[in-house]
């Protein structure tokens, strides 16, 4: 409550009081200063479960960083409490990994980096919708990548999982020129994929990122009909 003037009246009862669902999500209960208890309100949630928790930690840190990564911003950001969150994870540090486990994941399953037709054609069919439903999940990949410059603990963690990139990068190839396929090759075709991503997350132009797969197909294409031309 206020005064006329606008400044806060300390003797007014407390206007309102949290507490905690049998979810985890946060509920009021407001009072008039009547002494008489209102009906809960609940707050917006995204779900209370761990994927909910971590799509809310890849949120936070996409919009500011990894420095704002904390309990609290990830329970606010879900609209669960504090105290879940913690439940889920026990660590920042174990936050952090699930989290990039759970984005370097997706991110695999819906950019289509490895198809499996072995056909040029189907290539990372699906790179530049990935950008365009789930900015969030590739500024993540990205503020972590910067941060390991400065965290070896989190570089470990980070190279291990982007392994999984290239590993799926070279049996696709492998499959797609029917030969092995050498290291320098596989990361080549990778950093080319991960700067189209970086490109169309910053400047948008889905346009170009098509054009530009488009030719990289072409190119694999080319060096599959012709086993001598690398």
């Amino acid at each position: 409550m206020t005064d006329p003037a606008g400044t806060a009246n300390p003797s007014e009862p407390e206007a309102c009081a949290q507490a905690a669902g049998p979810d985890g999500t946060v509920e009021s209960e407001e009072s008039a200063g009547t002494g008489r208890r209102q009906p809960r309100k609940r707050t917006r949630t995204y779900g209370a479960g761990r994927q909910a928790l971590l799509d809310a930690a890849v949120r936070v840190v996409a919009r500011g960083g990894l420095r704002r990564l904390t309990y609290r911003a990830v329970a606010q950001e879900a609209g669960v409490t504090h105290g879940l969150v913690v439940h889920h994870f026990g660590s920042r540090d174990a936050l952090i990994e699930e989290a990039l486990a759970h984005a370097v994941r997706v991110s695999m399953n819906s950019s289509m980096l490895e198809p499996g037709t072995g056909r040029a054609a189907d290539f990372s069919a699906g790179l530049a919708d990935m950008v365009e439903s789930g900015p969030d999940l590739q500024a993540f990949q990205y503020e972590l990548l910067l941060e390991a410059r400065r965290r070896e603990e989190l570089l470990t963690h980070l190279r291990e999982l982007y392994e999984e990139y290239f590993e799926a990068t070279r049996r696709e190839l492998s499959q797609m020129l029917s030969r092995p396929v050498d290291r320098g090759l596989y990361r080549l075709v990778f950093a080319a994929l991960e700067g189209l991503v970086l490109h169309q997350l910053v400047f948008g132009e889905r346009e170009v990122t098509e054009e530009a797969l488009a030719r990289l197909r072409d190119l694999l294409g080319r060096l599959a009909a012709d086993p001598d031309g690398a």
